[in-house]
């Protein structure tokens, strides 16, 4: 038996790594939807981009119909899965990106660096409210595309399978890639100068704003190392019909492929996150 000190009482047991991190995710949710430039840019930007799509180009009729004129994907159908691989990337990569940027600037994270709380366990929090916003973002897109612009969804069971593993790899990448590039940018005010045109650029590369099969052999072959290609690839295996798999690099959907080129990038953006994090900034 353990014996104990009269007058004394015996110290409080540490609240663990992963509980300080849970504790921090509905934190860092409130402070995500206080900042309505983040929500803007992040949470509602794909849902402007689908209805400018929608809206603009509609009235040349379907995409992919057979030369009688029948099948094919109304415009805002062809859009929607590329909307939702731009949503993971904006939630993960341009959010934290730009957020820890900022929280390194304003010296938020070296106050954190003197609680109890590990980077281990600010990552917890970080990725738990992009998985969070990113869930409400695309069960919102979905909503919308089906309800407000007539979008038809899938029906089949497998379909929705491969939209739920592309989606937690395509989450959690991004996640890990945004605590990464936050290194990058010397100070939150410079952040928004580095991330965005980076977020940018992969955009329209990878099949987002752009018909991916229309784009340079080269550029496709530049555009397949960043993960934002292969998520955009897995989401429209999931909501276009598989005549549309033609248009692809390879002809085909390659969902092997999508999830091996996540997966490398969900480990490379661990690594580099954890090799890169600093709770004050390296000129300081």
């Amino acid at each position: 038996m353990s014996a104990t000190i009269p007058g004394i009482r015996p110290a409080a047991k540490s609240p663990s790594t992963l509980a300080l991190g849970l504790s921090r995710i509905g934190y860092e949710t409130r402070m995500y939807f206080r900042s309505p430039d983040t929500v803007f840019f992040t949470f509602l930007f794909p849902f402007l981009m689908l209805g400018i799509f929608t809206a603009a180009f509609s009235a040349g009729g379907n995409l992919g119909t057979n030369p009688d004129g029948t099948g094919g994907v109304s415009v805002g159908a062809y859009y929607l899965p590329g909307m939702l691989a731009a949503g993971m990337l904006l939630s993960g990569v341009q959010n934290l990106a730009m957020d820890i940027a900022g929280e390194k600037s304003d010296g938020t994270l070296k106050r954190l660096g003197g609680t109890p709380l590990s980077p281990i366990g600010y990552f917890i929090g970080k990725i738990g409210q992009v998985f969070v916003t990113a869930v409400l973002q695309a069960v919102l897109l979905l909503l919308v595309a089906r309800f407000a612009l007539g979008i038809d969804l899938p029906a089949f069971g497998e379909r929705w399978v491969v939209f739920a593993w592309v989606f937690l790899l395509g989450v959690i990448t991004s996640a890990f890639v945004g605590i990464a590039l936050s290194a990058v940018p010397r100070s939150g005010k410079s952040a928004t100068a580095v991330v965005i045109p980076i977020v940018l650029v992969l955009q329209f590369i990878s099949g987002v704003y752009l018909q991916f099969g229309m784009l340079p052999t080269w550029m496709q072959n530049f555009a397949s190392v960043f993960p934002l290609k292969w998520m955009a690839q897995g989401m429209r295996s999931v909501f276009l019909p598989d005549s549309f798999a033609v248009a692809e690099q390879n002809g085909v959907w390659d969902l092997p492929w999508v999830a091996a080129a996540l997966g490398i990038w969900l480990v490379v953006g661990l690594l580099l996150s954890l090799m890169t994090f600093r709770w004050i900034r390296r000129d300081a």
